[in-house]
């Protein structure tokens, strides 16, 4: 499986801060504390500007002078700091602390990280940025608990995605018995989330039939147990799945159709995430296009690539803006999709959605950043084409009300110097020229 590429995690950064988020806890839980030495050295021990006391490489200065000397009482300080952050989910103020040496793997006397806690609390740009600067993955907090044992018990899906593609320990038991995968059963509850938490740790290939210690259930046996039928679906599945002779070709039936279940199996017998079809479709594509929710999310959390072309020069991302599919859109954000890709036609997704009259796609997607004013080929905005290609109906009236609240410039005419105003009084679409005229 692929690892999310770093070039990446500004963008998705950018993108999941759009996203109602996972919010967590703003302290650490009582249930993980646990007395330990504490990670810092003796105070009297200078350490270098720009490095941690683990000895992690830290960012130079801007100036590019040699870095100053902070003592590891400082260092610790700014440890504490970066794991204040991560509780409260401050990706800003992180990336500052950890540009100035936070170590992501310093742990307070409970035993709690930047790196850990991004795990735990389903901080998915956190995780990314503890990752891109040296987090032990397979790290342990006071339960002897990885933390794709922590975001399992949470149902937190793309977390648990983007660890496995960190290549943690799938396996690992903790001091309770427990691997991920009983954690997400036996804690969790029979509900979207941890049906595709539970798709993702398939997926990734943990084990699926070893008992826990003290119940001595495996997670089948867990699912049934409390009555979690959904959970049981999964796993039946899972743990029944005849052996796939072709697991690319198994892959792209499966997102065609929409069947997570056989998707994640597909994965698991190891289908390349990227395979294509003749038409040089992948899966995430093929799932998109058929707005199969279900079966895009567990692509999104193995690495699935949003950008990817196909021989129409469409892809999975600029697809949400010709179905107009609201929650294929909040699958795909935390992908971080390049917003300004263009489709054959030059266009941004804003672009056709706002022609088809996709009102609360449109709604959504002009908070995300994308740029409202691009032209396409044709000569033609979003606001342009809701006028020239729409009919003026209730639908395009109200999508042109959002593109100017989201500052669309009205002036910006078409290739024969025609406004958006000037296409409305022409169609006869007085409603649509009476927003337009409106200052």
């Amino acid at each position: 499986m692929r690892h999310t590429q770093v070039a990446r995690v500004a963008t998705a950064a950018l993108a999941l801060a759009a996203v109602a988020g996972v919010v967590g806890c703003s302290s650490p839980p009582a249930a993980r504390s646990a007395v330990t030495t504490p990670a810092a050295t003796s105070p009297s021990t200078p350490v270098p500007e720009g490095s941690t006391s683990s000895g992690r490489p830290g960012a130079a200065t801007a100036s590019g002078a040699a870095p100053t000397r902070r003592t590891s009482a400082e260092q610790a300080r700014l440890d504490a700091d970066l794991r204040d952050a991560a509780w409260k989910n401050d990706l800003t103020r992180a990336e500052a602390l950890v540009a100035r040496g936070a170590d992501v793997n310093a742990k307070d006397e409970t035993e709690q990280s930047a790196y850990l806690v991004a795990t735990s609390e389903g901080r998915l740009a956190l995780l990314r940025l503890a990752l891109a600067n040296g987090a032990t993955v397979d790290d342990k907090d006071s339960w002897n608990g990885t933390g794709l044992i922590r975001a399992a018990e949470r149902g937190h899906g793309l977390v648990v995605g983007e660890l496995l593609q960190a290549r943690i320990d799938r396996n690992h038991v903790n001091r309770i018995g427990y691997q991920a995968i009983h954690e997400a059963v036996w804690l969790g509850r029979d509900t979207t989330t941890y049906v595709d938490t539970l798709r993702i740790l398939v997926a990734g290939g943990v084990e699926l039939t070893r008992p826990s210690r003290q119940e001595g259930l495996t997670p089948l046996q867990m699912a049934r147990e409390r009555g979690f039928d959904r959970l049981t679906g999964v796993l039946v599945k899972a743990t029944t799945a005849k052996p796939i002779a072709d697991p690319d070709a198994a892959l792209l039936a499966a997102a065609t159709r929409g069947d997570a279940d056989a998707v994640a199996s597909a994965l698991r017998a190891g289908a390349d995430l990227e395979a294509r079809d003749d038409r040089r479709r992948t899966a995430l594509l093929l799932a998109v296009t058929g707005d199969h929710v279900d079966a895009a999310r567990v692509l999104v959390a193995m690495g699935a690539d949003p950008d990817a072309l196909d021989d129409r020069h469409d892809t999975p991302w600029l697809v949400t803006g010709v179905t107009g599919s609201v929650a294929m859109l909040e699958a795909l954000l935390p992908a971080g999709p390049d917003l300004t890709i263009r489709n054959r036609y030059g266009g941004v997704s804003v672009i056709p959605a706002s022609e088809r009259g996709h009102v609360d796609y449109v709604r959504r997607v002009v908070s995300t950043g994308i740029d409202v004013d691009h032209v396409n080929d044709l000569g033609w905005t979003a606001l342009l084409e809701a006028v020239i290609l729409g009919d003026g109906g209730s639908r395009h009236q109200e999508i042109v009300r959002i593109l100017l609240a989201a500052g669309a410039d009205r002036s910006i005419a078409d290739k024969e110097g025609v406004t958006a105003l000037e296409h409305a009084r022409a169609k006869g679409y007085a409603a649509v020229a009476r927003i337009l005229e409106q200052p």
